[in-house]
């Protein structure tokens, strides 16, 4: 089963607001998650950002797969996956 760190779309329209959750990559992006382990609202100034750290270094070091998206939230927030999956050796 390949597991993808992606985002889930919330709110109303054209008011977005995403959950960061961990999913199985078959899965519809809206539909049935594993785990949520944050959220993202870009319509706030600066846009709010929250993960939680431990559950997704725990995720990465499981194998799960970072989208695009989520890699450059990750980032913006310092999370790396380099980082986050070598915490545990």
């Amino acid at each position: 089963m390949a597991v993808k760190i992606r985002l889930k779309r919330m709110g109303a329209k054209k008011n977005p607001f995403y959950r960061i959750v961990v999913a199985d990559s078959r899965s519809p992006r809206d539909g049935r998650f594993i785990e949520e382990i944050g959220y993202y609202d870009p319509l706030k100034e600066p846009a709010v950002i929250k993960i939680n750290e431990e559950k997704a270094a725990e995720w990465l070091r499981r194998g799960a797969q970072l989208t695009d998206t989520t890699k450059a939230l990750f980032n913006k927030v310092g999370i790396t996956k380099n980082a986050a999956g070598s915490e545990g050796q």
